[in-house]
């Protein structure tokens, strides 16, 4: 797995972005479908890494796992197997397991979409999961039907495993700054790793061919004070550029004319309440991570396709 920030798969892969909500289906380097998840909550958190999907089970059994949150459920009993099909199961008509203990699974409503929704795993709908396992089959070369899928599915207590022709990696990370078809997205830091930080935004930059002082005055004031409000922990006042780029900056002001000043717009303010600030930012047209293709955000209505964009 590649360290460089906001890297766009050249090969087969699923890339989920913890902090965005988000995964993506990639095949041969090209973004072919994205989805809008739940993810672990903070006490439960999605790991972080290199994880791989070599088998769709339809049908899963679930075993409650000894722990806190399972002591609240009604009849059901830590290490007791729930049987496939059961209402008591969390897990949906299918799971995708990516290494222990995580899995891409049904079972969540759309409400969940886009939140904390699991114990460590990638949540979906059940609509959704069945989307996802037409594509993951398409993507690892095995060949299955939507009759077989039907077919599987149709009795609800039989649990039938599927192994996948190529595995598949899923990379799961966690990137709260991300230049994504020219805008630079900041999201809130949901599991309090401290990635809002300069040092990081300009390792983004860098990875895309920018610079924090290629940004306008305007700019740097509107990213540095989305950087703080969706730090785990904001201070009151936004964060100023460091380094020789202010006293630049100064001397620009002190020359600048007063009609020029007045240009300069208020930074807007962030709700408490909000995941994502978009930054359009001049520099970075046409750069970075693709945006999302036939997002399926879990409503349950066909996705409309991003026109004119190969996901590449």
């Amino acid at each position: 797995m590649s360290m460089v920030p906001n890297n766009v798969p050249k090969d087969t892969r699923i890339v989920v972005n913890i902090p965005s909500y988000r995964m993506d289906v990639f095949t041969d380097g090209s973004l072919i479908k994205s989805y809008k998840i739940g993810i672990g909550y903070p006490e439960f958190p999605l790991p972080q890494g290199l994880r791989k999907a070599q088998t769709i089970i339809f049908n899963p059994t679930w075993t409650p796992p000894d722990s806190p949150w399972v002591a609240t459920m009604k009849d059901v009993i830590p290490g007791e197997k729930v049987e496939a099909g059961s209402k008591l199961n969390p897990l949906g008509p299918i799971k995708i397991p990516i290494g222990m203990p995580s899995l891409i699974h049904g079972g969540k409503s759309a409400a969940k979409l886009g939140g904390f929704a699991s114990h460590g795993c990638v949540g979906l709908t059940n609509t959704q999961v069945k989307d996802f396992t037409r594509v993951l089959a398409q993507a690892s070369g095995t060949e299955i039907s939507d009759q077989e899928i039907q077919s599987y599915l149709k009795d609800t207590t039989k649990t039938k495993v599927v192994k996948l022709k190529q595995t598949v990696p899923v990379e799961l990370r966690y990137e709260t700054i991300v230049v994504e078809d020219g805008k630079l997205h900041i999201y809130r830091d949901v599991y309090d790793q401290d990635t809002n930080t300069e040092e990081n935004l300009r390792a983004v930059l860098e990875a895309n061919g920018a610079t924090l002082e290629d940004l306008s005055t305007d700019e740097r004031a509107q990213v540095m004070n989305a950087l703080n409000a969706m730090s785990a922990h904001p201070t009151k006042t936004a964060v100023a550029p460091t380094h020789a780029n202010v006293a630049n900056r100064n001397s620009t002001y002190e020359q600048g004319t007063k009609e020029k000043k007045k240009k300069v717009e208020p930074v807007k303010k962030i709700a408490k309440n909000q995941k994502e600030v978009v930054i359009e930012i001049s520099t970075l047209t046409g750069k970075g991570y693709p945006a999302p293709v036939n997002l399926d955000a879990g409503t349950g209505k066909p996705a409309a396709t991003v026109a004119g964009r190969s996901g590449k």
